[in-house]
């Protein structure tokens, strides 16, 4: 399949991702094993009058991992989960930054995928770095009804 983004189970994905519109978070698929996820700070999102609360950030970086490892796995016909996740901040996201998370997987086994992202804002200055291990299995464990 060319366009990723088109497969059935990425296409379930964004329709099960209720916290993904919560946020204001929407991805591309640059290729299988690299998505592009963009968010606009609001003030939804804000811990302070004017920064950003590191869990909207943290959330960001971990549903570009995801959906990236996700790309992987889903023509296999599975779905991932993270398992662990190590973020670093390195910079605060301010009220009406647009945050870009690139994310790339670094490894991908039959079950355990390492994947590497970077948060950046609009004006190219590192919010943050994370790296994930994600956890693939088959979609029918979640939803033998869907597909």
């Amino acid at each position: 399949m060319t366009d990723l983004k088109q497969h059935p189970i990425i296409q379930q994905y964004i329709i099960w991702n209720r916290f993904g519109d919560l946020l204001g978070m929407d991805f591309e698929v640059v290729e299988k094993g690299h998505v592009i996820y963009k968010m606009a700070i609001t003030k939804d999102h804000l811990a302070t009058p004017f920064a950003a609360h590191g869990g909207s950030v943290a959330a960001l970086i971990d549903a570009a991992l995801g959906v990236a490892c996700l790309t992987e796995v889903c023509e296999d016909m599975k779905v991932v989960s993270t398992v662990n996740l190590t973020i670093s901040y390195l910079n605060p996201a301010h009220k009406d930054d647009l945050l870009t998370a690139d994310a790339k997987v670094t490894k991908s086994g039959k079950r355990i995928l390492f994947v590497e992202g970077k948060v950046k804002n609009h004006k190219g200055e590192l919010v943050a770095t994370a790296s994930a291990t994600m956890n693939a299995y088959p979609v029918s464990k979640i939803s033998e009804k869907v597909f």
